[in-house]
């Protein structure tokens, strides 16, 4: 046992500015570089070669990050957030480097599991510490301002990784991490020297953190496979699925007999915690399908350039912090959730079933259901997200805010894969080209005809569906009236 840092109850509300700045910067670093790479990819396959693993530069960063979620939650939890956070960002900085001097595309792949593997920790870390030092009524307004980071990353990204790439190199899209890496460290450095630091040190769960890391990849590598176009029922498919249901039926009977589990499962066993998860899967579930499914669809039907649809989905980006800002407003002033989740949900339900009747063409009315999605969907992320915070003591608010972002990468990684093999095998006879994936239909590659159109009615028809069962999941969410005041910090209990 070692004796405790020096603990901060409450913040100033120059203290929480100061902090919320540094980690809407370090939330800024690593969304970054999920959307900045993508307009580099072909330059990237042009120097080194090794177009075949081109898809694995996006998909191993998010896999690395998506597992190593949970397991920066829990350390928090036990040893602080501070140290933490500055050694995701030394990770995430060495990774960049590594990531700029790649001679070959594997090379390219390792560095990028490992900027994940710090990515993961930026934003587990910079969202568990905003439920430190904010009061869980202004939560909304303060998880508002970090969905307007993301969506400044989502429509910047690209264009910001376009110039680089253009007047500079490919490489330049990694080394501008250092620069960036440095301003929110320092950012942040000073501004969390107040955090809590638990006075209580028990020993790491290590065989649950690599069972964990071991089935969630394994399920990712699989679900990312079919999004990619490899068939379900391919052999390689199926024995990584099994693989992932074995080791993850491990890793819990592993959680419910340790002491200080990685993920303790009695979280679940919370109504809100587990209905607040299930409702943000099948948020990003819709967030990133609609990201990749309408430009793309644009594209195929319409036969207008990526450029064109880029800019026809700002409408849609910028809808989502907009609507993360009234959200988290309302609930300030009300102090209440489900109201919130109950409209959210229902109006993203609506919005992605006039997805469905309208079609993904350029055309106003498809702008203006693309707004309404994305207001939908930024009203309900933060609420589901401090409802969840609400609900555990703060000794695992750690844990649980990791485990939310769990289940946000999850939502996004199977959607994409289980629209995406719809719609792929639903446009075989349209496109002609069987088993291609997203990154192999170019922009008008696949004609226009009945077939294609029909194809993505029936793709937005199923996430319809499942949008619908967010909002039947809003109805049984538990109400609890949010305290204005911040909730103190505590010791780390017995039961993790």
């Amino acid at each position: 046992m070692t004796h405790a840092a020096t603990e901060k109850t409450s913040f100033s509300i120059a203290e929480i500015r100061s902090i919320i700045i540094g980690l809407m910067l370090i939330i800024l670093l690593a969304a970054l570089d999920q959307t900045i790479v993508s307009v580099s990819l072909p330059r990237m396959a042009q120097d080194l070669g090794g177009a075949s693993l081109l898809a694995w530069v996006v998909s191993g960063y998010l896999v690395a990050a998506t597992v190593s979620t949970p397991i920066y939650g829990k350390l928090g939890d036990l040893y602080g957030r501070r140290s933490l956070l500055i050694a995701a960002i030394a990770i995430f900085l060495a990774a960049s480097v590594l990531c700029a001097l790649a001679t070959s595309m594997p090379l390219l792949i390792v560095a990028r599991v490992l900027q994940g593997i710090g990515g993961g920790g930026l934003l587990a870390t910079s969202q568990a510490i905003i439920g430190d030092v904010v009061p869980l009524r202004e939560r909304g307004r303060y998880q508002g301002y970090i969905s307007v980071v993301y969506a400044v990353a989502s429509v910047g990204g690209p264009v910001l990784g376009g110039y680089l790439t253009h007047y500079l190199s490919w490489r330049w899209v990694f080394w501008i991490n250092l620069p960036l890496g440095a301003v929110a460290y320092l950012a942040s450095y000073k501004a969390l020297r107040g955090l809590a630091v638990p006075g209580i040190r028990r020993r790491i769960d290590y065989a649950g953190a690599l069972l964990l890391t071991a089935g969630l990849s394994a399920l990712l590598i699989a679900v990312t496979r079919v999004g990619q176009g490899v068939a379900l029922l391919a052999p390689q498919t199926i024995a990584l699925l099994a693989l992932a249901v074995l080791v993850l039926a491990a890793f819990v009977w592993h959680e419910a007999r340790t002491e200080e589990p990685v993920m303790p499962l009695h979280l679940f066993r919370i109504p809100t915690v587990a209905i607040g998860c299930a409702i943000l899967f099948i948020c990003f579930f819709q967030v990133v399908s609609i990201s990749v499914l309408l430009p793309f669809g644009m594209q195929t039907l319409e036969g207008i350039g990526a450029d064109a649809a880029a800019l026809r989905l700002i409408a849609y980006s910028l809808g989502m912090p907009f609507g993360a800002f009234i959200g988290g407003r309302i609930m300030m002033h009300s102090g209440r959730y489900r109201p919130i989740q109950i409209v959210g949900t229902g109006a993203l339900t609506l919005g992605v079933f006039l997805l469905a009747w309208i079609g993904p063409h350029a055309s106003l009315a498809c702008t203006a259901a693309m707004i309404i999605a994305g207001v939908a969907a930024g009203s309900t992320m933060p609420t589901s997200l401090v409802a969840v915070q609400n609900a555990v003591p703060q000794a695992n608010i750690g844990v649980a805010t990791a485990i939310v972002a769990l289940f946000r990468s999850m939502g996004g990684a199977v959607g994409v894969a289980v629209l995406s093999a719809i719609l792929f095998a639903l446009m075989q006879p349209a496109a002609g080209a069987p088993g291609l994936g997203i990154e192999g239909m170019t922009a008008g590659g696949a004609a226009p005809n009945p077939e294609a159109e029909h194809a993505f009615t029936v793709v937005f028809l199923v996430a319809g569906a499942v949008a619908l069962m967010s909002h039947l999941l809003s109805w049984m969410l538990p109400e609890s009236h949010l305290e204005s005041r911040p909730a103190a910090a505590a010791p780390v209990d017995a039961e993790g």
